[in-house]
């Protein structure tokens, strides 16, 4: 099993509008780390599992749509809270909506909220 790793960042605001988020229930920012990992089992015809420049450039065209936004007026929160579980869960499906995923195995993300806490998002492919 083989995997390629690119990372990138973004800057957020949001609210969590429910007493078990405590202070976090009122706007605040966040500054997110995002890693996205995709495996597959064999390499490319390159003896890749991706570009790498590919893999920067798409993980940040689907950050830009989340970098510096309020995310309680994202679209794609508006029926859920805007957890870290649920925008990994969101950046997952964007990377694997923007681009043809069959020579992988699973498209993985992995975000920080800081140095000592993250959340994994897996897509089995």
């Amino acid at each position: 099993m083989f995997s390629l790793t690119v990372r990138d960042h973004i800057m957020i605001a949001h609210s969590l509008p429910h007493p078990s988020f405590g202070p976090a229930q009122q706007l605040h920012g966040a500054t997110l780390v995002a890693e996205v990992t995709w495996h597959r089992d064999g390499l490319n015809d390159q003896g890749v599992v991706f570009d790498i420049g590919a893999a920067q450039e798409l993980l940040g065209e689907v950050l830009d749509g989340l970098r510096y936004r309020n995310l309680d007026d994202h679209p794609a929160f508006s029926a859920t809270f805007s957890t870290t579980e649920a925008i990994a869960r969101h950046i997952a499906e964007e990377i694997r909506s923007a681009m043809p995923t069959s020579e992988f195995s699973a498209i993985e993300v992995l975000l920080r909220e800081n140095p000592d806490a993250w959340v994994r998002y897996r897509i089995d492919l």
